[in-house]
């Protein structure tokens, strides 16, 4: 734990290249560890980081931790229904072990009040991200996507990941009050 603040900032376009290399960086030390290799090219690509990134409503934001980049974020916000998604998360390499990742998904959860439920889904093979989301962060399992049921918004598999396309999606509620408020309309 360190006695640094995390905080957030909006993502520059000039730190652009650099935080989709550091979470590249980042997403490869989990293939490697997996797999004991890497496929050609980077991971994810840099046309899935786009897609995220350019996608309506969502928002690139900086890691810090008193004032250093640490890591990264890209949520998608719905300002009409508050049912937002954490799509890309990562820490760069030689951060994590520090609880730097739990004080940066509170920060997020700081910075979007009105949240009434966040998805994410990770890969089957990444089980330090599960344990992250499930145990420390308070996310419930909600779906699991494999070769008997595909998820539909990833036809063809989980994105350019490696491996067989297992995935787990996930969702907190955070305010369900107004999830039943909002469901009786």
């Amino acid at each position: 734990m360190t006695n640094e603040p995390v905080t957030l900032a909006e993502t520059h376009l000039s730190d652009i290249i650099a935080f989709k290399s550091e979470l590249q960086d980042a997403f490869a030390v989990a293939v490697a560890d997996e797999f004991g290799e890497l496929p050609d090219g980077p991971i994810p690509s840099d046309e899935v980081l786009d897609a995220a990134i350019d996608a309506p409503g969502a928002v690139a934001l900086r890691i810090l931790c008193g004032g250093r980049k640490i890591g990264g974020a890209v949520v998608t916000i719905n300002e009409e229904t508050h049912h937002n998604s954490l799509d890309l998360f990562f820490l760069k390499v030689g951060e994590h072990g520090r609880g730097l990742g739990l004080q940066a998904w509170r920060a997020i959860e700081r910075r979007f009040p009105a949240t009434i439920t966040w998805q994410t889904y990770t890969p089957y093979f990444e089980k330090r991200n599960i344990h992250f989301y499930v145990n420390k962060c308070g996310f419930k399992i909600i779906e699991f996507f494999n070769k008997y049921h595909s998820d539909p918004n990833q036809p063809g598999g989980q994105d350019d990941l490696p491996g067989d396309g297992d995935a787990f999606q996930f969702e907190k509620v955070m305010r369900p009050s107004q999830l039943v408020l909002a469901n009786l309309e």
